[in-house]
């Protein structure tokens, strides 16, 4: 049973768990870019959950709309109310078919435009295999391995060094992903 919480720590524990006995393992739950879809893998997850992240390509179902001049699509999580009222899939797999009261377990909200997943999956492979060089593993086995064998470590980092390692001393500047 899922808890909901993306953290690195559960999808370690649990994959750590789970290859002894060769079962796969989906990390599930705030997967919002490409680096978390590299994390969960080295932490043993063998696929990632990417809702929200494919809820805004142009295959996706759902509306286009502009606020604020950015252009936007509705999106809504299986576990959000919406989802459970109108939907037997939802209400199966939350287990609240019979429930007179539901309980959200996801939101509903908007997403930024992605464009086509013809260009958007090319761009998360493209990240993954990057994040693998830059730890120096040819291959999410070998990425795999230097994680269970003590080679990668994962590091906190403060506020202030996410910032200092971001972009910075600009007037401003302009970041297109793919």
């Amino acid at each position: 049973m899922a808890v909901g919480r993306p953290q690195g720590t559960a999808v370690y524990r649990v994959a750590e768990y789970a290859r002894r006995f060769r079962v796969p393992i989906i990390a599930d739950g705030g997967i919002t870019c490409v680096g978390h879809i590299t994390k969960a893998l080295a932490l043993g997850a063998s696929t990632v959950m990417m809702g929200s992240l494919l809820a805004a390509t142009s295959e996706s179902p759902g509306e286009y709309f502009y606020q604020d001049g950015v252009r936007l699509k509705k999106y809504r999580g299986m576990g959000c109310l919406a989802a459970m009222k109108d939907g037997d899939a939802a209400k199966e797999r939350y287990f609240s078919e019979k429930d007179g009261i539901k309980v959200a377990q996801g939101v509903s909200g908007s997403v930024v435009d992605r464009g086509s997943i013809y260009t958007y999956i090319p761009y998360l492979v493209a990240g993954i295999q990057h994040g693998c060089q830059d730890i120096g593993a040819r291959s999410l086995f070998i990425l795999r391995s230097m994680m269970y064998d003590g080679k990668l470590k994962f590091e906190k980092r403060t506020l202030a060094a996410m910032k200092e390692g971001g972009v910075h001393s600009l007037h401003s500047y302009e970041m297109k992903l793919y």
